[in-house]
């Protein structure tokens, strides 16, 4: 049982309290009291700790008729610490008592989430609105806090944050929450107006200079029904909204006004055929030559079912027809003109090839009796073409024309033949040549177009092929002969035209050309002969996926022997009367092929992003290394990307 407490004296006797306490019941008595005494007598009562700021000077008067609770001693403290202009803040276990202006800067107590469970201390609320606007509702609550106390509204996530007395937020808390309500959507049937166009008007109109979300209007048409959905946190902007409907949504005329659709993706000529094809059952005349295209209905001048032309430079559709006709037909624009979907595709041409060549014989010959008088006998052997670089008439002729690979002959000077000239006097000539040739060939031709619409990308050379000449008619020489060529491409072609289906499944017509020169033909007067490649299929692949188109896998081999009969067939001694060429060819070729749909820009960053730091990559590579013999040349780099 607690007892008396003691009785103080201050200011010069004028001021005195008293505390007496039975039980679990306190009788208060303080008679201008010094506003320090107080709170330390409070805090011998409760066992609370109090640090008192020294600007917190006065009296107070607390004087209870019956005894009162003990654990209403602290809250009337608060109180009484009010109506004096002090504040109680808690923090860390300690309560400072000062000034309520300097108060809201030192509240430790701060809820996000949860809510006070109310009495006198200062505390700090924080309220994320999830309709109303914030900075609408600052001046709706600000009569209702405290003049010293704060709150402010945080526009970026819709929030208040209110600094008051802990029992006075619990009544605000009641408050926001019966503010912060959604509202239903409010629906509105239009008569006459398209439903389309009146969303982007009202859209337009009501939200103009709105940055507050929860004050904005959203109106969305619905075609089916022609009507507006509207919605708001704010009803008056809701009032506004159906008002502003009434009054546009009137009838304009009985045969139609003109009205012009913008379109955003799709070709205003050929949407001008489709929708005319609609609405007259017959399909439309094709658009006219000159800046705007058009097409109109099944008669000319207003007909029943509607006029639709195309202004091909404003890329927009302007339609003349009754009210009923062209919310139909707005409806319909709205579902053709959409974003196209694109097909990337990936293409990989892999060729690799071995060749493998061999050759050896013994020719020789005998021409010491060119020369000579008498009777003599000359004789010998000779394979392959004179000239080519093998026959050994061809390397006595000219020794320059000696093949490559190894040559051994025997010379005795020279020899004068009737008809050809000195020759050299080459009776033996051993030859002997081994290649290998390994090319590894890859290719990766990429294509981005629209669905539906054919590409082609060509990487090589425009090469001239003879087509016809003329040089003489009958006998006589035409003074100025000419020749015709035809120009076609040679190297790489891929060729593509997309069908995207559902299921993100993707059909596509392909045609896939490699193509090349054959360099030993360049000489010819007939024109060189090209070596080609192509596939040309219609194939259905999943998005993303790899397919093989086709290929190639050839292997052949040749082996050629030229002897002399009877002699070339003897064990050992046939090597002299014999020359053997063996070649080996192998080659793989491959094409594969890889699709991606691309229906969003997040899709199109992703890949051109990969393709740009690769090839940016490369090039830093390529880079010459520094020289100080060198000057230094800066070569092509692609500018860094911007995010």
């Amino acid at each position: 049982m607690i007892r008396l407490l003691g009785i103080l004296l201050f200011f010069f006797g004028l001021s005195s309290f008293s505390v007496m306490a039975e039980d679990d019941q306190v009788t208060l008595n303080f008679v201008n009291a010094d506003v320090e005494s107080v709170i330390r007598a409070v805090g011998k009562i409760t066992g609370k700790n109090f640090l008192i700021d020294p600007r917190v000077r006065g009296t107070v008067n607390i004087v209870s008729s019956k005894p009162v609770s003990r654990s209403l001693i602290y809250p009337i403290l608060l109180s009484a610490l009010r109506l004096q202009g002090f504040a109680a803040v808690e923090s860390n276990g300690v309560i400072k008592i000062l000034p309520e202006v300097d108060a809201k800067q030192n509240s430790g107590t701060i809820f996000a989430e949860g809510k006070p469970a109310g009495g006198g201390e200062l505390v700090t609320q924080v309220y994320t609105l999830k309709n109303q606007s914030a900075t609408q509702l600052v001046s709706v609550l600000r009569p209702l806090i405290a003049p010293n106390n704060a709150i402010s509204a945080y526009p970026g996530s819709n929030a208040l944050v209110i600094t008051d007395y802990a029992d006075n937020l619990k009544r605000i808390d009641s408050i926001i929450d019966a503010i912060d309500q959604s509202g239903s959507p409010d629906i509105v049937a239009l008569n006459h107006a398209s439903a389309l166009d009146m969303a982007q008007t009202i859209n337009k109109l009501m939200n103009e200079g709105v940055t507050e979300p929860g004050q904005r209007l959203v109106a969305v048409g619905d075609t089916r029904t022609n009507s507006l959905i509207l919605r708001s946190g704010s009803s008056a902007m809701l009032a506004m909204a159906r008002n502003l409907i009434s009054r546009l949504d009137v009838q304009t005329g009985d045969s139609g006004n003109f009205h012009v659709i913008y379109l955003r993706n799709a070709s205003a000529v050929d949407l001008a055929k489709t929708l005319d094809a609609a609405i007259s059952g017959q399909p439309a005349a094709a658009p006219a030559a000159g800046h705007g295209a058009s097409s109109s209905g099944p008669s000319s001048g207003a007909p029943a079912g509607g006029v639709i032309q195309a202004d091909e430079a404003a890329n927009a559709l302007i339609i003349t027809a009754p009210e009923a006709i062209y919310n139909n037909l707005r409806a319909a624009v709205e579902k053709l003109d959409v974003r196209q979907a694109e097909i990337y595709v990936e293409a990989l041409v892999a060729e690799i090839s071995a060749n493998r060549a061999a050759e050896f014989g013994i020719q020789w010959q005998n021409l010491s009796g060119v020369n000579s008088n008498s009777t003599s006998l000359i004789g010998g052997t000779n394979f392959g073409t004179p000239g080519g670089g093998a026959n050994i008439i061809g390397t006595a002729t000219n020794i320059g024309t000696a093949g490559q690979g190894l040559n051994i002959g025997i010379i005795k000077g020279q020899v004068n033949i009737p008809g050809v000239g000195q020759v050299l006097n080459l009776g033996v000539l051993a030859r002997a040549l081994q290649t290998d040739a390994n090319a590894n060939i890859l290719s990766t031709p990429n294509l981005l177009t629209l669905d539906n619409a054919e590409a082609k990308i060509v990487v090589g050379q425009n090469v001239p092929f003879i087509t016809g000449s003329y040089a003489q008619t009958g006998t006589t020489t035409t003074t100025a002969p000419f020749q015709t060529y035809e120009r076609q491409d040679v190297g790489l072609m891929l060729k593509i035209k997309p069908q995207i289906s559902a299921g993100a499944l993707v059909r596509l017509k392909i045609y896939q050309e490699v193509s090349s020169v054959d360099p030993t033909t360049l000489n010819n007067p007939a024109g060189p002969t090209t070596n080609k490649r192509s596939i040309d299929s219609t194939i259905v692949v999943d998005d993303g996926q790899i397919i093989v188109l086709g290929g190639l896998i050839q292997d052949s081999i040749s082996d050629n022997v030229s002897k002399v009969p009877v002699l070339g067939d003897l064990p050992v001694l046939g090597y002299l009367f014999n020359y053997k060429s063996r070649t080996h060819n192998k080659t793989n070729l491959m094409v594969f092929l890889c699709p991606h749909i691309l229906r969003t820009a997040k899709s199109y960053d992703g890949l051109t992003s990969d393709r740009y730091d690769y090839i940016t990559g490369v090039q830093k590579k390529s880079q010459p290394e520094p020289s100080f013999l060198m000057p230094g040349i800066k070569p092509p780099v692609l500018p860094p990307r911007e995010p």
